[in-house]
């Protein structure tokens, strides 16, 4: 899988409060909640993330509740890839579990810009700023996860599995 796009850049301890509000909790719809993504920190997000699809933090990103909301409102806010130096385990799990890529690597996030644009390659294990003509590596995920980002996430390959199984 090969994403590329433009970078939004965002510093440390994100939390989920801030990319979805709290009062937003109650719909499921995820086209409401990318209305509102980002909103109690850059009310300017879902205009600038049609520009950008790759967004860039520091450390701790996603801290804070365990709600799903939060990676399934960026992902359909129009966000490709999610690269910080590290990620609350909650929110890393529950976006592999929406099929949004996020991805640890500190030196990407010391050495790319907002407005870069990057190619990603997550099989490879290669990052690319083609702004800057500069490469950086990182682990690729394993191919089980990989498989899950392809389907769109859990429900998607837990529907595929069934399928080749025989069951609906």
């Amino acid at each position: 899988m090969v994403i590329k796009g433009r970078v939004l850049k965002y510093g440390d301890n994100i939390n989920t409060d801030e990319i979805i509000p709290a009062r937003y909790l109650d719909t499921t719809d995820s086209k409401e909640l990318a209305k509102h993504c980002m909103e109690g920190l850059d009310e300017s997000f879902p205009g600038r993330v049609k520009d950008s699809k790759i967004l860039i933090a520091g450390r701790n990103f996603g801290c804070g509740s365990s709600r799903e909301h939060a990676p399934l409102a960026l992902k359909e806010a129009g966000v490709s890839c999610i690269i910080a130096s590290s990620f609350a385990r909650i929110f890393f799990r529950n976006a592999i579990n929406i099929g949004l890529p996020i991805v640890e690597c500190e030196q990407v996030v010391a050495n790319i810009e907002e407005g870069d644009e990057v190619q990603i390659d997550i099989v490879r294990g290669n990052i690319r700023n083609l702004t800057k003509e500069e490469s950086y590596s990182l682990v690729p995920f394993p191919p089980f996860l990989q498989q899950l980002i392809n389907k769109g996430g859990l429900e998607g390959y837990v529907k595929e599995r069934m399928r080749e199984e025989g069951e609906s």
